[in-house]
C-alpha cells in the first residue's frame, strides 16, 4: 500500500500517477490535496510521512512543483528516507543504495510520462543491502543523535 499526496502545484501530476497505480492494481491512499486550490505542502508531507511510518503503508509518493519542499519536510521524520528523483537513474539508486521509502517528484520538472517511468523504476527496484545496509545504519545513528 502506497501513501500519496500533493499540494496544489502537484495535484494534476498526482492524479495522473493515481491513474497509473489503478491500471497496475497497486493499492494506495490519497492524503490530499483534493484540488488545485492552495494548500500548505508541509501539512500533506506530514500526513504521508506519518502514514509511511505506520504499519499500514510500505512507501509513499509526494508531489509539489519542485519536489524540494515535500522532500525537506518528509526527511524531518525519523525513519523516513525521502528521495527527490528527476529521472530513472536517480529513482533506481534511491531505492537500490538508499532504500528510500518516499519518492518525491517535481511536477514542474517532469512530464507525466517521465514521472511514470521514474515511479515504475522506483517501485521495481529492490534494496541491495550489504554495504548499503551499513550506511543506512549510520544514517539511523545520526537520526538518534539529532532527532530527539
Amino acid at each position: 500500500m502506497i501513501a500519496i499526496g500533493s499540494d496544489h502545484g502537484g495535484y494534476r501530476l498526482k492524479e495522473e500517477i493515481k491513474k497509473y497505480l489503478d491500471e497496475q492494481r497497486i493499492e494506495y491512499k490519497d492524503f490530499g490535496s483534493e484540488s488545485e486550490e492552495r494548500v500548505d505542502y508541509p501539512d500533506i508531507a506530514k500526513l504521508v510521512s506519518k502514514a509511511v511510518l505506520s504499519d499500514k503503508f510500505e512507501s509513499g509518493i509526494l508531489v509539489c512543483r519542485s519536489g524540494i519542499g515535500m522532500s525537506i519536510v518528509a526527511n524531518k521524520f525519523k525513519g523516513i528516507r525521502c528521495a527527490l528523483c528527476h529521472n530513472e537513474y536517480t529513482a533506481k539508486y534511491a531505492k537500490l543504495h538508499n532504500n528510500s521509502n518516499i519518492l518525491a517528484l517535481g511536477a514542474d520538472d517532469v512530464t507525466t510520462n517521465q514521472a511514470i517511468c521514474i515511479l515504475r523504476m522506483w517501485i521495481a527496484t529492490q534494496f541491495e543491502g550489504g554495504r548499503h545496509q551499513e550506511r543506512i545504519e549510520l544514517i539511523e545513528e545520526i537520526e538518534k543523535e539529532n532527532m530527539k
